[in-house]
């Protein structure tokens, strides 16, 4: 078995991985006086940058779980991580860094350091 090719469908574009920022009921709800999300900042810089054909950006409804606010999803090769409580700029500004870095690296790297303290797990395992 050989990675994609085990499947009988095949996407014309394959990325090196997925972020995905959940924008749902919770998070990003400033009316509810929860953390917000820059989403268009985060949709113009990822276009700007070049990164969309290389690591997809999606804005997403609601990923649970909700008792975290600002929950990123990122999906590559090798598995999913959670991250949750992603209130800060700086930290969005981190991830799309670190994308960047992806992207000229062609796979995706290690997450930097700085979110392992976000880490969280929505399974009961």
């Amino acid at each position: 078995m050989n990675g994609y090719r085990d499947f009988a469908l095949q996407t014309k574009r394959l990325v090196a991985g997925q972020i995905t920022i959940c924008r749902g009921c919770c998070c990003g709800n400033v009316e509810r006086g929860l953390p917000g999300v820059p989403v268009e900042w985060l949709k113009n810089e990822w276009r700007k940058r070049g990164l969309l054909k290389r690591v997809q950006l999606t804005i997403s409804g609601c990923v649970g779980p909700c008792d975290v606010p600002n929950v990123v999803v990122i999906t590559n090769p090798r598995g999913t991580e959670w991250l949750g409580n992603v209130t800060e700029f700086d930290q969005y500004r981190s991830l799309l860094e670190w994308a960047l870095r992806c992207r000229d690296a062609g796979e995706m790297l290690s997450l930097p350091r700085e979110f392992d303290k976000n880490r969280i797990s929505p399974f009961r395992g």
